[in-house]
């Protein structure tokens, strides 16, 4: 449930409830056993208590009432805090399917009315099919706990038909062969009696399910004939269990179904008897994304590269007419190689302006090195950071460390933390690096604290026993060093403690 003002959901706005289905024994269980581990048990009595606001037997609407009556059914209070505790639980249902809430506006006012749709629990079969709700299953309960789970759905095969190998034929009675209906005769007004009764509303469609929709087709037909894996590859034409992970897992890693086949053509990828091994897929899929997003990144450099050629050739591109004025509350200090070059109006200005590659070069006497210019290439044109964000960024990372050693994986470090934190203007940088540096600051004042305290308790004893912040109440005990000041034995007295040894020693 999106909701960005918390004012927007009180328990003075009205819902409804729709549904159209009614829970069985199978439901319950499904409910208890499978969701309420994912979810929690609050969640799951919220949906019931959604449930049953229509009466059983029925469906279709509820009434129109406030939300009051779900803050108390739930034994919640109707503040800020329970507000939130019902957004979340109604988060977790819409998350695993069960609840689809929606917001209603009325013209001729400005109030707003939520809408809570219920959905029925997914049958056994169709869960386990879900990959991710099995794999959030298997995260919360382990996954021994699913499969004994899974085990406990369905009622075991009889031995006899078990390791039989029998031929199955279908000899159901189809529906016209059985009953004959009058075809000449239309009659216009049971049809529209029929449309007028029918619910003026039909469920919602279940979202689709996380695949790459890869048919089985289409897979047989570009897998090699001659391949040892082609067997366990005609078996999936019956088994949809394992299609449908190796569609869930070529949906996670954008694969192709040439990239499918290949990969399902490799040794190990299949176990005995032809089952699916899941997490060597997985595994090999992530190395084959990595690559493939390894060389994307290279190409999309190299493009870059030709085009930055091809401008150089033909007198190089227009250089951008409007210069960008910094406020001097945004202005950063200049830093101390680049002092007496630039005043700070000056240095500020040519990082907000200025293309990170000539600003990078300010920084060093002669060329810059190899690995750093590739490396804010990369953030340039594969993480897109805009360029004056980059330019901050090299003014903390190279002007403003000057005790510290700059590596490849603090600049990656920190052009995550932007790009995850939304940082896209110079203002917003300029706000990170200042948050940064007092951070940095707290942490050197804690450590100079720490270690101020054992040095104040050298002293005396201060009279306000252990609790005294300055003593530490315990005796100070000589350290061993590891000098090799001192003298050295002589031979006369080896030889007398050698004799004292044997003495003690009972010899």
């Amino acid at each position: 449930m999106r909701i960005s003002n918390i004012w927007q959901f009180t328990e003075h706005h009205r819902y409804y409830i729709f549904r159209d289905f009614s829970l069985s024994s199978l439901d319950y269980k499904m409910l208890s056993l499978i969701y309420q581990p994912m979810i929690g048990a609050f969640a799951v009595a919220f949906y019931q208590q959604l449930y049953h606001g229509i009466a059983e037997g029925c469906s279709g609407y509820s009434s129109l009432e406030p939300q009051r009556k779900l803050f108390l059914g739930l034994g919640l209070e109707m503040n800020e805090k329970g507000r939130k505790y019902l957004i979340e639980q109604a988060s977790r249902l819409e998350a695993v399917g069960l609840l689809q809430t929606s917001r209603l506006g009325l013209t001729d006012n400005a109030d707003v009315i939520y809408e809570y749709e219920l959905a029925e629990p997914l049958s056994p079969a169709e869960f386990f099919r879900n990959m991710h709700l099995t794999m959030l299953l298997r995260d919360k309960v382990g996954k021994y706990a699913v499969i004994s789970l899974r085990e406990s759905f369905g009622a075991v095969e009889p031995d006899e038909l078990a390791g039989a190998q029998l031929n199955k034929e279908n000899i159901s009675t189809p529906f016209y062969e059985l009953f004959k209906l009058n075809m000449q005769s239309v009659d216009d007004e049971f049809e529209q009696a029929l449309t007028e009764v029918a619910p003026s509303r039909q469920a919602s469609a279940r979202p689709a399910l996380a695949t790459a929709g890869i048919p089985y087709g289409e897979m047989i037909l570009r897998f090699p004939r001659n391949s040892a894996n082609r067997r366990y590859i005609e078996r999936l034409r019956s088994d949809e269990g394992q299609l449908a992970q190796i569609n869930y897992v070529a949906y996670k890693y954008s694969l192709t179904v040439t990239d499918v086949c290949r990969l399902l053509d490799e040794d190990g990828i299949f176990g005995e008897g032809g089952v699916l091994n899941v997490d060597e897929l997985q595994l090999r899929a992530n190395q084959f994304y990595r690559q493939d997003k390894k060389r994307d990144e290279e190409r999309q450099r190299t493009l870059a590269k030709t085009q930055l050629t091809a401008d150089e050739e033909t007198g190089g591109p227009e250089e951008p007419d409007e210069e960008f004025e910094v406020l001097e509350q945004h202005y950063l200090q200049v830093p101390g190689r680049l002092q007496g070059r630039c005043d700070i109006r000056q240095y500020n200005m040519l990082m907000r302006n200025e293309p990170h590659t000539r600003f990078l070069q300010r920084f060093f006497p002669g060329a810059v090195p190899d690995w750093i210019e590739r490396s804010f290439e990369r953030i340039d044109l594969n993480y897109k950071l805009a360029a004056p964000v980059i330019n901050v960024l090299v003014h903390y990372v190279i002007g403003m460390n000057d005790a510290h050693r700059v590596t490849k994986t603090f600049l990656e470090a920190v052009a995550s933390n932007m790009l995850v934190k939304q940082i896209d203007t110079f203002e917003k940088a300029v706000l990170y690096v200042r948050e940064q540096m007092q951070v940095e600051k707290d942490k050197e004042r804690r450590k100079e604290t720490a270690q101020g305290y054992p040095a104040a308790g050298k002293g005396t004893y201060s009279g306000r026993g252990a609790r005294g912040r300055g003593s530490s109440g315990k005796p100070s005990i000589p350290i061993v060093q590891d000098g090799t000041s001192g003298s050295a034995v002589s031979a006369d007295e080896l030889e007398e403690l050698l004799k004292l040894a044997r003495k003690l020693d009972g010899k």
